[in-house]
């Protein structure tokens, strides 16, 4: 397994690849954009493009499907039947699947957005925009806030320490971190939550 990490500048967003030398196939994460850096690095390696998960359908993680799907054919997989008016495989909470090779478990995250997935592939959690290095994802109220934050305990923060949080923004984390140090994870958390939405979390 390599893991390939692209950053855009289009919403400041992370883009990740994760490709698999034994199939010489690879899945893209949250693809913001397809520039010629990532097209390069799926080339140079041989792989096959098969698979893109969309953590969620906000336009800043999914904008490149325009043109990656110009040039590879792969399966989306996402909570909704489509994505950006491209159809696409939709996943259900806690029942895995094979995607090049990998076992992929899909975790429902609703908070940040109603469609929002984490995506578990061995010690790696794609988590979008529902959690980030230090805190939890923006949402728009104190009940989606708790409800983000009980889904969280549930899906992700019970998992082991050394599993690795891939964020949709922001720099990378372990589940022990941000369990021991996430200030979203602090008593009152939820109420002191605003109605304003920022863009880029």
């Amino acid at each position: 397994m390599k893991l390939y990490h692209h950053y855009s500048l289009y919403g400041f967003s992370n883009v990740y690849l994760l490709g698999n030398d034994a199939t010489k196939e690879a899945l893209v994460v949250d693809p913001a954009e397809m520039n010629a850096t990532l097209l390069g690095y799926i080339e140079r390696n041989g792989y096959g493009l098969k698979g893109v998960l969309v953590t969620h359908n906000h336009t800043h993680h999914v904008r490149g499907l325009k043109t990656l799907l110009k040039i590879y054919d792969p399966l989306i997989y996402a909570a909704n039947a489509q994505v950006l008016g491209f159809p696409s495989r939709p996943v259900r909470d806690g029942e895995p699947f094979s995607c090049c090779g990998f076992e992929v478990l899909p975790h429902f995250l609703p908070g940040h957005s109603p469609d929002s997935v984490a995506y578990r592939v061995g010690h790696l959690v794609f988590t979008g925009d529902a959690l980030h290095a230090g805190i939890l994802g923006k949402t728009l109220s104190t009940h989606n806030a708790a409800t983000l934050k009980r889904r969280l305990d549930e899906r992700v923060f019970s998992l082991p320490d050394e599993c690795v949080l891939l964020p949709g923004h922001g720099p990378p984390s372990t589940v022990g971190t941000e369990r021991r140090f996430n200030v979203g994870l602090e008593p009152g958390y939820a109420e002191r939550v605003s109605d304003r939405y920022d863009f880029f979390v």
